[in-house]
């Protein structure tokens, strides 16, 4: 089920997007985060009216994303990045997509020109699933 995040889910997302910050260099994040950070990125998002869901299972979130400005000045206000994460035992399973697909479902209804998503490099599976729902490498 894919639903709106509230702050409740800031402990879930915390440990999701920990294992990246510990693990990868995807999230260009270098120190991880705590419950308290996360619920100051979900206030600050929401409070943009830019959707940030989560898709849950059985109880469990098993991944998120959202939507960001891409840069702070006026005129990028119609560019916003794409943000997504799954926890680590659901990648390759079709989640990403799911949850891709309803996130630019949502951007549809902004004044928005354009999402971009940043991946690091190597990223193989967010490459792809960037590719898969029909963002163009530049």
């Amino acid at each position: 089920m894919i639903r709106n995040i509230t702050l409740d889910d800031a402990s879930a997302i915390a440990e999701i997007y920990n294992y990246y910050i510990e693990n990868t260099v995807v999230t260009f994040d270098e120190d991880t985060v705590n419950v308290k950070d996360i619920e100051q990125r979900i206030k600050k998002v929401q409070s943009k009216n830019y959707p940030y869901i989560g898709y849950e299972k059985n109880g469990s979130l098993l991944g998120y994303a959202y939507l960001d400005r891409w840069r702070e000045r006026s005129a990028y206000d119609i560019t916003l990045e794409t943000s997504i994460y799954l926890h680590r035992n659901c990648i390759g399973k079709g989640l990403g997509s799911v949850l891709y697909r309803e996130l630019i479902e949502r951007a549809k209804l902004l004044p928005v020109h354009s999402l971009i998503g940043v991946i690091s490099l190597p990223n193989e599976p967010s490459r792809k699933l960037h590719e898969r729902t029909g963002f163009q490498l530049i």
